[in-house]
């Protein structure tokens, strides 16, 4: 502690202000940390987990229209409340973007203004022309993006030779080849398989209404010469565009019966994986593609797989009276493991009926007997993870896999022993060669594959990254099992080095820096790293930095493209928890900067238990899909407040706890 520190101290000044001020900031505190637990434990379900909605970008209702008319399958009903809420989202510039308060996105643009063609809206009304105008002004839509311009071809909107060619024969593909399904993401390998049977056959949906959209080509979509474009300007995506139009003449003459047998193979993954009513990979794009594909393939009605697959789509909808969006996934598990923590910083009794009921859910969902893709790198390795929706157990998250065995360890019951033992067995089992750790397999780094015409999405793989990285070394550390030691040495190296220049660390699944300099500093405090070393001092530097004037933190989606990397618009709820919490990791508890973090969060707009807060404070791929996790303004604030609270109440300088 400081000389300033100590003289203030000696005056009977804490935080800024007098004895009697801490008092009452404490006391307000208290309040709002007492009322928004209870809240929070109302909204528990009677088995004991917590489900937030989560919301995505207006694509994956666009696309839930678009498949009912593929199919010819409509229900106006909820075609109409999709309808409400496509409109609702349209922004001012004409078009509809990624993410709240974001710029104008071609892709989610022309699939908004498709959908709602379909459902009946005219292309001269008011908003189909602003939207019209939008998408002609960015290259109409032939500068969409790969997904977009396969979801118009199947609609023949544009030909086949608009998107890359992806022979289904990638199927049968030895590992050794330089694409394989085992190497890219889980997420790209769910949704390539159903893809590719769509890719081979060129179904035509049914498109019942006959509805076209000619008008969103600023050249007539026939008469456009190339769609072909390098996604990262490399010499390597130049080289594969040039391998792809070589491909596209020599997949005319593959063995028809090899064509059959990579069907079937692709059949076969998909059934293997196909998750029940949770869906394929528990994810919108690949279930849809799943329906799509049973459908070509001439799948009965009541077929009990097309059947299930359907229903996982229904369960993704969320629909009020006059307004409706589709889910790209359920967050069951990410939800529970959170809310739960929270609820025990807040105060709840770790015997109580809330906090035991959350840890046997989550305990009785731990992954024990199903090998599934992460196998193919690690063989020997024992399953021992959780999944992040309620089942999709070929997919066990290792950032869910983290909070999960964090929070089972808070609760204090040695019933949950063998569960942590495996737990730990399996995250250490997970750690990649340069000592970090991906979301859901272990070296996935053939960052190669970023070059192909079809990725120019940009997130085919699932490379470790510094904030899942941060949460496995947490989960270690706390734990305290001597295994993990070796593996906790090799990420807190792993995150020394990917520190950035200015001190902070990349968010890969939350916004942005904020969400993984928060992470990161949980981890370096947990695993009883040195505070006033000068990597997490930097980090300190830089978090107070970013403070914004109404006390706040906020960073903006667009903070993921390095021309943007600054871009804040507002704070938010959720961002200042995160930062308020890695300040306090950091030992800052008392420091100015929380103080302020802890006055915006007390007089932030609040409803009942949830802050206010439009922003997506959430990533599924960075520049391309975002997330906004209704749960997440509830339970970080209310986190942070009660981390604040117990800290000051016990004179403690920083929390033992992981996250």
């Amino acid at each position: 502690m400081n000389a300033a520190r100590q003289a203030e101290e000696s005056r009977g000044l804490v935080g800024g202000g007098t004895l009697g001020e801490e008092d009452s900031l404490l006391a307000s505190v208290g309040r709002v940390v007492d009322d928004v637990r209870d809240r929070l434990r109302d909204r528990q379900h009677k088995d004991g987990h917590w489900l937030f909605e989560l919301e995505a970008d207006t694509t994956i209702p666009s696309e839930y229209i678009l498949l009912e008319h593929f199919l010819d399958e409509i229900d106006e009903d909820i075609e109409r409340k999709l309808g409400v809420y496509l409109r609702e989202q349209q922004a001012d510039h004409g078009g509809w973007p990624l993410f709240y308060g974001g710029e104008f996105n071609i892709s989610a643009s022309v699939k908004a203004y498709y959908a709602l063609k379909l459902t009946g809206d005219s292309p001269d009304a008011p908003h189909m022309l602003r939207a019209r105008d939008a998408i002609l002004a960015h290259g109409g839509a032939a500068a969409s993006n790969v997904f977009t311009r396969i979801t118009l071809a199947l609609f023949d909107q544009l030909p086949w030779r608009a998107v890359p060619v992806m022979p289904i024969e990638i199927m049968l593909l030895p590992r050794w080849f330089p694409f394989h399904l085992s190497k890219v993401s889980y997420w790209s390998r769910t949704v390539i398989a159903p893809l590719l049977i769509l890719m081979a056959l060129k179904p035509r949906a049914r498109n019942p209404r006959g509805v076209h959209i000619d008008e969103l080509f600023v050249t007539p979509a026939n008469e456009v010469r190339s769609y072909m474009n390098n996604p990262t300007g490399s010499f390597w995506g130049d080289l594969l565009i040039g391998f792809d139009k070589v491909l596209r003449v020599i997949e005319r003459q593959f063995p028809k019966n090899r064509r059959q047998r990579s069907i079937t193979a692709a059949i076969d993954f998909i059934r293997e994986r196909l998750n029940g009513e949770d869906g394929l990979g528990g994810i919108f794009p690949a279930m849809a593609n799943t329906v799509m594909a049973f459908d070509r393939l001439g799948y009965a009605k009541d077929h009990p797989d097309l059947v299930t697959a359907k229903a996982a789509i229904r369960k993704l909808l969320v629909l009020e009276e006059e307004r409706g969006y589709c889910q790209p996934c359920l967050s069951p598990v990410w939800d529970t493991g959170l809310a739960v923590q929270a609820m025990m910083e807040a105060g709840e009794p770790r015997v109580s009926e809330s906090i035991n009921s959350a840890m046997q859910w989550m305990a009785d969902r731990q992954i024990l007997d199903v090998v599934g893709d992460w196998s193919d790198r690690r063989p020997n390795l024992r399953a021992g993870g959780w999944a992040f929706e309620y089942s999709n157990d070929h997919y066990p998250d290792v950032d869910d896999s983290a909070v999960v065995a964090m929070a089972l360890d808070r609760s204090g019951d040695p019933k949950f022993k063998q569960n942590l033992d495996r737990a730990i067995e399996w995250i250490v089992g997970m750690q990649s060669k340069d000592g970090g750790w991906g979301s859901f397999d272990a070296d996935n780094t053939h960052f190669y594959l970023n070059h192909i015409p079809f990725a120019d999405h940009g997130a085919l793989l699932d490379p470790p990254t510094e904030d899942v990285t941060a949460r496995c070394v947490s989960m270690l550390a706390q734990l305290g099992d001597e295994s993990g030691k070796p593996a906790i040495d090799r990420g807190l190296s792993y995150l020394r080095e990917t520190q950035q220049p200015d001190g902070s660390w990349f968010g890969r699944w939350g916004t942005n820096y904020v969400y993984g300099t928060w992470s990161v500093l949980c981890a370096f405090n947990a695993a009883g790293e040195d505070m006033a070393a000068p990597h997490i001092r930097k980090a300190v530097a830089w978090l107070e930095s970013r403070q914004r004037p109404d006390g706040g933190w906020g960073e903006d989606g667009a903070t993921y493209w390095s021309k943007t990397k600054d871009a804040a618009k507002a704070s938010t709820a959720s961002q200042t928890a995160w930062a308020v919490l890695g300040l306090m990791a950091a030992g800052e508890v008392d420091g100015e900067a929380v103080r302020r973090g802890i006055e915006y969060l007390l007089t932030a707009e609040r409803d009942g238990d949830q802050w206010e807060e439009p922003w997506f404070t959430a990533v599924g791929f960075p520049r391309v899909f975002y997330l906004r996790y209704h749960g997440y303004s509830v339970y970080f604030p209310l986190w942070a407040l009660a981390r604040f609270r117990r800290l000051r109440a016990a004179n403690a300088v920083t929390s033992s706890h992981g996250m």
